[in-house]
């Protein structure tokens, strides 16, 4: 990488830093006036931690279900390797991982045992799975004290570990104790690391949708990738179905197709999310664990009594959270399986009297029935009214293209700035300043400079040099309006009220 590549690739890094740690924020935008998210930063900050030198190290808390990156040195990573017998294997035989290992032990009275080990604690074997306390064979009333080989060198106590002893009266002699290891006793990083070839990446972090789990594997991790299933399954108690992506999202439907590679072929699951529920077919709708927290941010920017437009709703998770807290709504997608999810999921959680469905294309959902119900309720807003509209558009690969439907939406005269549409829309970035580009792009689509009257807020780390983001905006008046000539404004009015209209009957047959 040349010192120009270099520098951009730094610039990069650290405006990710700094930029999850605050929002890029404007002047008299009330809406995102609370948006910094510290705990999103940390999480960044622990991921690049270590790609830029010199900058201090944070431990990092996951929060989706991994095979844990875990640091060990070279001694634990050879006393928990599963027989070296089973690199290569494609086909999972638990037995073949077996092993023995030599560990030190205490032998001590069973009655003592416990206050040994809380005295002990330090040095007592802490492996999950294992047994710290096994039988004596020779000696009903005593027991084997199983001691961290790593922490007994050769086999010998501490100077203070002693003394321990010598208060409870316990010999300080330490014996060798064969103790076997089989496939339970292994972590999945572990297993995968001793199957797959020397020296190629073998930790995958997977998302969890219910009972399902699912993968993106690498393309050197195929021809283990039903072991794979097989062992997380195994190791997360809960995950009956292990599914791997086999193409990328569909733009038109946002779903993918997928294999499954262990496990049952049930793709209808549950999922809880922010204390709601939501059922769903997983293999022919949009669900994303990782975005629970956008949901979160979004609904909470939402007060009772305000509106919400959410153009492509998929089956519900900003829809159905702000019906609860009575917000109207009126919820659409173009993917039928997500609109009838979505009408499953309003039953579900009791809002489906709260809650207007449409299944249309986005833009008609614009044209239609959202310019419907601002034609009627803009003008009856006043100056000091406390509801607001909201207007959500989650479609990163393709929404900022629909927001030139806001061009002239309206034809009338403008009913002041009260009550403006707040937009959120989603989109991708790759480029060095992500956040300058999606506004420059949502200005091109709108026809506008959006300059000092919006706020971009980064929303996750998709993929290496590819951001999501989200955009938030008042509609200007000069988008959202289009002034009618003198000697049509009266019918340009009376027209508005009367014709094109989108009845909830209409679009839910």
């Amino acid at each position: 990488m040349g010192q120009t590549g270099t520098s951009v690739w730094r610039d990069r890094t650290l405006w990710r830093l700094g930029y999850s740690a605050r929002l890029l924020q404007t002047n008299n935008f009330r809406t995102a006036a609370a948006n910094t998210s510290f705990p999103a930063a940390w999480t960044l900050l622990a991921q690049y931690s270590g790609i830029i030198p010199g900058l201090f190290e944070v431990v990092r808390k996951n929060r989706f279900f991994t095979m844990p990156d875990t640091v060990e040195d070279k001694a634990d990573l050879k006393l928990y390797s599963p027989h070296p017998g089973v690199r290569g294997m494609t086909q999972l035989n638990r037995e073949a991982f077996k092993r023995t290992v030599v560990v030190p032990v205490l032998k001590v009275k069973t009655e003592i045992v416990n206050t040994l080990l809380k005295s002990l604690k330090h040095v007592v074997l802490q492996r999950p799975g294992l047994k710290r306390v096994v039988e004596d064979p020779g000696d009903e009333n005593s027991r084997f004290l199983i001691l961290d080989p790593h922490k007994i060198p050769e086999f010998s106590l501490g100077e203070s570990e002693q003394e321990v002893l010598n208060r409870l009266n316990v010999h300080p002699e330490v014996s060798k104790y064969n103790l076997e290891l089989t496939y339970e006793n292994f972590k999945s990083e572990e297993i995968l690391r001793a199957v797959l070839p020397e020296g190629q990446e073998v930790t995958s972090g997977f998302s969890r949708v219910g009972h399902i789990a699912h993968l993106n594997l690498r393309d050197h991790q195929l021809p283990y990738r039903h072991l794979i299933g097989q062992v997380i399954i195994d190791k997360n108690p809960g995950i009956t179905c292990v599914v791997n992506k086999t193409n990328i999202i569909d733009s038109t439907y946002r779903n993918f197709q997928m294999e499954v590679l262990a496990g049952e072929s049930n793709l209808v699951t549950k999922v809880k999310e922010n204390n709601i529920a939501y059922e769903l077919d997983f293999s022919k709708v949009y669900w994303n664990p990782r975005l629970s927290t956008e949901h979160s941010r979004i609904v909470e920017l939402l007060k009772p009594g305000d509106v919400l437009f959410d153009v492509f709703a998929g089956v519900g998770p900003f829809a159905i959270p702000a019906a609860k807290k009575k917000c109207h709504v009126f919820a659409n997608d173009l993917n039928p399986e997500s609109y009838n999810w979505l009408l499953h999921n309003c039953k579900l959680n009791k809002v489906d009297d709260k809650i207007k469905a449409f299944n249309m294309d986005g833009r008609d959902f614009l044209l239609g029935p959202v310019r419907e119900e601002l034609s009627k309720e803009l003008p009856l807003q006043k100056e000091e009214q406390k509801n607001s509209f909201h207007i959500v558009m989650n479609l990163p690969a393709l929404a900022i293209e629909f927001l030139d439907a806001f061009r002239h939406l309206l034809v009338r005269e403008p009913c002041g700035t009260a009550g403006l549409p707040t937009v959120h829309c989603y989109g991708f970035s790759k480029h060095e300043n992500p956040a300058k580009d999606i506004q420059e792009r949502a200005e091109a689509s709108l026809g506008t400079s959006l300059d000092g009257r919006c706020s971009t807020y980064l929303v996750r780390n998709v993929a290496p040099n590819k951001e999501m983001l989200c955009i938030s905006f008042q509609i200007p008046v000069d988008v959202l309006y289009k002034r009618p000539c003198p000697d049509e404004a009266k019918q340009a009015s009376k027209r508005l009220c009367t014709s094109n209209e989108f009845s909830e009957e209409k679009f839910l047959s």
